[in-house]
């Protein structure tokens, strides 16, 4: 019977021994570490925003009834568009497009955005589209751009940028004149160097 505290007690050192190995196990092999999340912000955004409009022959009303829904730049930009979520022409809905979200609109306009990207520098972009009536018969189109720029390498680069959009929403400016006072677009241009 004297025996029995002898091994109770080298019990208990087994396992303090034991749970000891185990601890000094678990703190000397390195923790793996969690990603990093990398953050969306930009730390000092350049804004930039290029208003556009064009004059139209035909009442604001009319203007808008045939180029102001959202999935109308697919036919007056010449891309494919969808609403993939909720239902154009209200807030909230989601076309294609960029994943463009409607986040206002009137009775003769809409705002958009594109969306936070996981991983990449958010640029703030938005667009505004509106149908202005000027007279009883005519009226304008505008469209504004507004984005953050900062991203880019250079003051080359924000002209290039600058440009290349200016041209692309004047184009489609035009695009909605023709459409609006009842024309046909032209054919698509072929892109690239086939035919």
């Amino acid at each position: 019977m004297r025996h029995q505290p002898h091994r109770a007690a080298a019990a208990s050192a087994f396992a303090i021994a034991c749970l000891a190995g185990t601890a000094s196990a678990q703190t000397s092999a390195p923790a793996p570490q969690a990603a990093v999340p990398v953050s969306s912000a930009v730390a000092a955004p350049t804004y930039a925003s290029i208003p556009l409009e064009i004059a139209v022959n035909r009442p604001a009303v009319d203007v808008w009834k045939r180029v102001g829904k959202f999935c109308d730049i697919g036919e007056w930009l010449r891309i494919p568009c969808t609403i993939t979520s909720g239902k154009d022409g209200e807030v909230g809905a989601v076309r294609s497009v960029a994943n463009e979200v409607l986040v206002g609109k009137t009775e003769l306009s809409y705002t958009y955005t594109q969306p936070v990207r996981e991983g990449r520098p958010y640029n703030l972009y938005h667009g505004t589209l509106e149908a202005r009536p000027v007279t009883a018969t005519t009226s304008k189109l505008v469209y504004t751009l507004f984005f953050d720029n900062s991203m880019l390498a250079d003051d080359a680069a924000r002209a290039a940028d600058r440009t290349r959009r200016t041209a692309q929403f004047t184009q489609a400016l035009e695009n909605m004149k023709i459409l609006a006072e009842g024309g046909t677009l032209p054919p698509t241009p072929a892109r690239g160097r086939g035919r």
